[in-house]
Parts: C-alpha cells; sequence; structure tokens
C-alpha cells in the first residue's frame, strides 16, 4: 500500500513538473516572439533612413507637410502676384498714369531771333499748348534747316539733358538753336525756313527763318538744338 502510495505521489511530481515546464517553455515564446515583434520596426528605420539619404531627401517644400503640398501645387502665373502684375500692364501707373504727349495740331509754333550779342547766334523757338488738356513737350524737337537752294540739312543735338517739361492749356514751352554768327558777311549759309517736329511727334511745322538774325559761321553741321523746357 505504501509502494503504491509512494508510486502515485511520484507520479504526482513528475506531473506537475511536467506542467510547470511547458508553462514556463510557453511563456518564454511568448517574450520572445513580443521582443522579436517590438524589435522589427527599430531594425528598418536605419535602412529607411539611409535610403533617404542616398535619394537625396526630401525637398524642403515636401517636408513641410500640408504648406509643402500646397506650395507645390501652386501654378505659374496664378495668385495675387500674376493679378497685380495684370493690373500694373493694364490700368497702372505704367500705362494710363504718363502725360500725353503734345501733338503737332495742338500747339501754336513760332521762331524769333534771340541773339544775344554780335557773336552768339540764337533762334528761340516757342511752343504754345492750344488743346484742351496737359500735354508733355519733354524732350528734344526734331529740326531741319532749309537753304535757298532748296536742300535741306538735319540739325544736331547740344550737349544737354532734356528737363521734363509739362504743359497746361495755354503755357509755353521754348528751345532754341545755338550756332556762332558770320560777321564777315561771307556765310556760305542762306536759311530760309525751320522745319521743327516736336518732341515725340512725326508732324513737323515749317517756319521762316527769322528776319535779322546773323549770319551762320561754318556749316549747318555747326548748328545745334537744345532741349524744351517752361518758360515759367
Amino acid at each position: 500500500m505504501r509502494y503504491l502510495l509512494g508510486i502515485i505521489m511520484k507520479l504526482s511530481r513528475t506531473a506537475v513538473l511536467a506542467t510547470f515546464g511547458l508553462a514556463a517553455a510557453l511563456s518564454l515564446t511568448a517574450c520572445n516572439n513580443g521582443e522579436d515583434s517590438a524589435q522589427a520596426p527599430a531594425a528598418k528605420n536605419p535602412s529607411s533612413s539611409s535610403s533617404s539619404s542616398s535619394g537625396g531627401g526630401p525637398s524642403p517644400d515636401h517636408s513641410s507637410g500640408s504648406g509643402g503640398a500646397q506650395g507645390g501645387s501652386a501654378k505659374p502665373g496664378s495668385g495675387t502676384a500674376s493679378s497685380s502684375s495684370s493690373s500694373a500692364v493694364n490700368g497702372g501707373a505704367e500705362s494710363g498714369g504718363k502725360t500725353p504727349f503734345c501733338k503737332t495740331q495742338d500747339l501754336a509754333i513760332d521762331a524769333t531771333n534771340a541773339a544775344p550779342d554780335q557773336s552768339s547766334g540764337r533762334i528761340n523757338i516757342t511752343m504754345v499748348n492750344r488743346g484742351s488738356g496737359t500735354c508733355s513737350a519733354t524732350g528734344f524737337a526734331g529740326v531741319d534747316i532749309k537753304d535757298a537752294d532748296h536742300t535741306s540739312s538735319p540739325i544736331e543735338r547740344g550737349q544737354a539733358q532734356p528737363r521734363v517739361t509739362t504743359l497746361k492749356p495755354g503755357e509755353a514751352a521754348v528751345f532754341n538753336l545755338a550756332y556762332t554768327i558770320d560777321g564777315s558777311g561771307s556765310s556760305l549759309a542762306h536759311p530760309t525756313d525751320i522745319l521743327v517736329t516736336p518732341p515725340n511727334e512725326t508732324h513737323a511745322v515749317s517756319l521762316k527763318w527769322p528776319a535779322g538774325a546773323g549770319g551762320i559761321k561754318g556749316a549747318y553741321t555747326d548748328v545745334q538744338v537744345y532741349p524744351t523746357h517752361t518758360t515759367n
């Protein structure tokens, strides 16, 4: 009886140990699986980072999240910049803010002798705005002098910078022709008319060479025209 009881107790102890061993093995397996699954992303991170670096990395636009995506989807010519640029061309200061140039048909033009002395020849040419609006006569007028032999010679510009010359209705601008007077009385130039084209215009007017103006010393190439300015 004691022998049988001992055998039963021995078998029970063996079964308990076997059960405990199985439970421990299962626990270790579960732990190992958990550690492997937890370490798996960490093992992939280095390779992912390495591939990003070797590929040059994301552009600044894309790295900024939703803001970068919006920047990437914008099209050239769209948005505020394009609108402001368009308004500057269609109705801004560059197109609509400038004073129109004076038209020849709106100007009363006259030439007078204004020599300051016996050696310095000067012809003043005055332009009066007879139009209904303000206009600009800024710059150099085109000038040709007609000679008694029916030839015409263009006059060169003098060394001077143009001044802003804006004319309201009734206001006048003036420019002059300058030359050296030939006091010998044997000048080879015999001017009869002055052809004047106002600045930035294509239509000319013909004026008579002023009576009493001194003879031109040299040739017409020695005469110079200077830019317009106001008489105020």
